[in-house]
C-alpha cells in the first residue's frame, strides 16, 4: 500500500541514503505560509548532505513516502488534513482520507518502507499529572527499529517521567555533542544524559553494532538540543499560563499538546516559532549526514 516519490523510487534503486520526514508539522505544526516555505526548505537541507528527502504523509488513502511538489503543497494547505498515529493507518486508508503522520506513524511507515533515519521537532511524552497519559510516540520506538533525531522532548511534557519509560522501554538515548537531555524549545531540560556521542560515524558504528549483538529491537534517540533556544523566563512563564488556561477550558488527552505549542506560538510573540524552525532544519542536517554515515 505504500507509494513512492520519483525522488526516493530512485534512491532506493541506487541504494542512496533516504532520510524520513514527518508530515503533521507541516499541516499542523507550523502557520500557512511559513510551513510550506520551511517544508521545502527542510527538504533542500537534506539533498546538500547528498541524501534524499522522504517526507511521509496518506493521500485520499494511499501511504506516500516522499512527495511531489503539488502533494506538498496539499498536506499545508488543505483544512482537511488530519492527524494519524499508528493505530489510524489502517483506517485512513480504508475510508479513503488523507492525514498527515505522527512521530509514532512516520516512525512505523518508514520502518516499513527500509529507511533508517528520521528526523523529527521534538518527541511525545508522559504528560504533566497524568500517570498512564503517555504519546504512543514512546510505544512505537520501543518497537521500531530507527534512528530518530530530534530535540528531546517538548518541554510542555512531564520530562523526568518520560526518561522513565524511555529506560524501561530500553531505547537507548544519544546526547549529540552534549550530556543534558534537551527540552524543545530549551537546550538543557535539567537532566542528564549516560550516553554522548560525537559524530554521525560514531552513530553509524552503534547501529550496526546493536545489529550484530541483537539488541536492535528498538528505535535509537539521537537528542540534538537547539542551538539558540527560548528565553528561559519567557518560556517558563508562557508554560505556567498555558497549563493554567488548558486546566481552565477543560483541555484532556491528545488536545492537550497541540493546545500549549498554539499557546506558546500565539503569544511568544514569534519566538517559539523561531526555535521550531531552528530546531527541525537542524535536525534534518544531522539526520541526512547520519544516513550518509550508514
Amino acid at each position: 500500500m505504500i507509494k513512492y516519490s520519483k525522488e526516493v523510487t530512485a534512491a532506493k534503486n541506487q541504494g542512496r541514503p533516504i532520510v524520513a520526514l514527518e508530515s503533521t508539522i507541516i499541516s499542523h505544526g507550523l502557520p500557512r505560509p511559513t510551513n510550506l516555505d520551511v517544508a521545502n526548505e527542510v527538504e533542500e537541507i537534506v539533498r546538500s548532505q547528498g541524501a534524499v528527502p522522504a517526507t511521509i504523509a496518506i493521500i485520499d488513502g494511499e501511504i506516500f513516502v516522499g512527495l511531489e511538489a503539488d502533494q506538498l503543497v496539499r498536506i499545508a494547505n488543505d483544512d482537511n488534513i488530519v492527524k494519524a498515529s499508528t493505530r489510524d493507518l489502517a483506517i485512513i486508508c480504508a475510508t479513503g482520507k488523507s492525514a498527515a503522520t505522527t512521530v509514532a506513524a512516520t516512525s512505523h511507515i518508514a520502518n516499513l518502507a527500509g529507511i533508517d533515519v528520521f528526523a523529527t521537532g521534538g518527541l511525545g511524552g508522559v504528560h504533566r499529572g497524568h500517570q498512564y497519559d503517555e504519546s504512543a510516540d514512546l510505544i512505537e520506538l520501543a518497537k521500531t527499529k530507527i534512528i530518530i533525531v530530534c530535540a528531546g522532548v517538548k518541554s510542555i511534557l512531564d520530562v523526568a517521567g518520560t526518561l522513565e519509560r524511555l529506560e524501561t522501554f530500553a531505547i537507548p538515548v544519544l546526547g549529540y555533542k552534549t550530556n543534558n537531555f534537551p527540552g524543545f524549545y530549551l537546550t538543557d531540560s535539567g537532566f542528564s544524559i549516560e550516553h554522548r556521542v560525537e559524530s554521525p560515524s560514531e552513530i553509524a558504528k552503534i547501529w550496526n553494532l546493536r545489529h550484530n549483538l541483537n539488541t536492535d529491537d528498538t528505535a535509537i534517540i539521537v537528542a540534538n538540543p537547539v542551538k539558540n533556544q527560548m528565553d528561559l523566563k519567557l518560556h517558563n512563564e508562557i508554560l505556567e499560563t498555558g497549563l493554567a488556561a488548558a486546566t481552565s477550558a477543560h483541555i484532556t488527552g491528545k488536545e492537550v499538546t497541540p493546545f500549549l505549542l498554539e499557546y506558546f506560538h500565539s503569544t511568544s510573540k514569534g519566538e517559539s516559532l523561531r526555535v521550531n524552525i531552528e530546531i527541525i532544519k537542524a535536525n534534518s542536517k544531522l539526520a541526512a549526514e547520519i544516513a550518509c554515515a550508514l
